[in-house]
């Protein structure tokens, strides 16, 4: 009989993406297995893209909620559905639906003294689980092949032809393969991830200059970033707030290259195919790579980062402000054959 295999995924859109590694892993060592994932319900766009996954499940709670009646109540629904948990957050509270669910074997790192509520609990040695995405693909291997995996898949998300067809009608964009570049300039979280405002829009000023397009990508929240962007320039579109997430992904297929602060869409991109200009400042390039070899790096490796703090603690967050336009432009290539 195939394993049935729950996940209790993360809580973050580049986490989801790099969990996607794990999917792989586990279809590639036993292609009949079916895989559940439990995240939150922002997730299931992003969980749709993933072929790997049978089914997505709603998490009933809010991001930093308890909920335990809701937890209890989903768990006692999924009992007996369930052979495997693979409990990919560290928390406490993330797993107690595999608990509740009494599925036999309930895998996860320590994280808050999950004693009793994990079958196996696993110490996280961080010096050789160094990235986001090995910890993920460890959990779904033996212990004797986890430490650290080996042969790592990238994530690789599928993508929807008509819909990009019908969303380039309604935004007025152009179709490949006219040089399209995306920019993420959003970080949720902080500010000492985000590449500055005003390095943004002289990047794009001179990629119009050049005959590009730009799409600005990002949620509600980034709706006025965007727009200090883009406000003035022909072939500048702000895109945030006006695509649902599997949107986004299916825009983003289309550019060439992105740039992007350290954050969930920089992944959402190199899943995509979108050769990767990623800027870092507080967070480390070492820790959450977006996985794909077509990519360049631009960090400055300041003797004060990676701090991994929101905001710069030292209030000059010289490790983005000295990063710059130029030095993007120089990196981004607009030939027909670059991508």
């Amino acid at each position: 009989m195939s394993e049935r295999i729950l996940v209790v995924g993360p809580s973050w859109v580049g986490d989801m993406v790099m969990a996607q590694s794990l999917f792989m892993t586990l279809k590639q060592r036993s292609p009949g297995c079916r895989i559940s994932v439990l995240a939150p319900a922002w997730s299931q766009p992003i969980i749709e893209r993933m072929p790997e996954v049978e089914e997505a499940l709603a998490l009933p709670a809010g991001h930093g909620d308890f909920a335990l009646k809701a937890r209890w109540q989903l768990g006692r629904s999924l009992r007996g559905r369930f052979d495997r948990a693979i409990v990919l957050p560290r928390s406490w509270k993330a797993a107690l639906v595999p608990f509740f669910a009494r599925i036999p074997v309930r895998v996860g790192f320590i994280g808050e003294q999950r004693y009793g509520l994990l079958t196996e609990c696993r110490k996280l040695d961080k010096s050789v689980l160094d990235q986001t995405v090995k910890r993920f693909t460890s959990l779904g291997l033996p212990v004797e092949e986890a430490n650290p995996p080996a042969g790592i898949p990238e994530p690789a998300l599928v993508t929807d032809s008509a819909n990009q067809l019908r969303l380039r009608g309604e935004l007025g964009l152009v179709a490949p393969p006219a040089p399209i570049i995306g920019m993420m300039p959003g970080a949720e979280y902080g500010p000492a991830k985000q590449w500055p405002l005003a390095h943004f829009r002289a990047l794009a000023e001179a990629l119009t200059r050049q005959g590009a397009e730009v799409r600005i990508f990002g949620g509600p929240k980034d709706v006025a970033a965007g727009e200090e962007i883009a406000q003035g320039l022909a072939g500048v579109h702000n895109l945030c707030g006006k695509t649902r997430l599997a949107d986004a992904v299916d825009l983003i297929a289309e550019c060439r290259e992105v740039v992007s602060n350290d954050s969930g869409l920089m992944h959402v991109a190199a899943a995509v195919g979108a050769r990767i200009q990623g800027i870092y400042g507080s967070s480390s390039p070492h820790y959450t790579p977006p996985l794909t070899a077509n990519r360049e790096i631009h960090w400055l490796a300041l003797e004060c980062s990676p701090c991994f703090k929101r905001v710069c603690p030292l209030g000059h967050t010289n490790c983005l402000n000295h990063i710059a336009p130029e030095r993007l432009l120089a990196a981004i290539s607009l030939d027909e054959d670059a991508r």
